[in-house]
This record gives structure tokens, sequence and C-alpha cells, in this order.
């Protein structure tokens, strides 16, 4: 018989048609070794991925306003207002 498959931390995986359900015990301990590996950013990260998605939000905004506009432009030389 194999050995299951493990992670960086050693949790094993559930293994896939092995014909038995995964304990939740088992996913418990997974989603703890995973958060493990999580690294908090630093503040000079924080406020620059903060800026970065303000500034593309505002950018799919502009992008999104401008198509509406353009459309109902259209709209209005096809059906006349």
């Amino acid at each position: 018989m194999a050995n299951p498959a493990h992670d960086t931390e050693g949790v094993a995986r559930s293994q896939h048609g092995s014909g038995q359900p995964a304990r939740p015990a088992n996913f418990v301990e997974q989603v703890l070794a995973e958060l493990r590996k999580v690294v908090q950013p630093t503040r000079q990260e924080l406020i620059t991925y903060t800026i970065v998605v303000l500034v593309f939000v505002a950018a799919i905004m502009a992008f999104v306003f401008g198509a509406d506009q353009l459309f109902r432009w259209v709209m209005g030389l096809v059906f006349g207002s």
C-alpha cells in the first residue's frame, strides 16, 4: 500500500479514490498547516497593495462608465431619443 501524500508540514492529505470519506479532523489539520504558512505583509507592502487595488478599481469603473456612455449614445442613434 502506498503512503499518503503529505504537505510541507507533514499533515496527511485525503487520497482521491481511496473509497474513504475525508475526516473533519484531517481537514482542520490541513487548514491549520496552511495558516502557519501565511506571512503578514509589512506596513509598506500593505499601503502599496491598497493603492494598486484602488487604482485598478478606479480604472475598471472608468472603463465601464465609458462603455455605458458609448452604448447609450449608440442606442440613442438607433432608436432615437
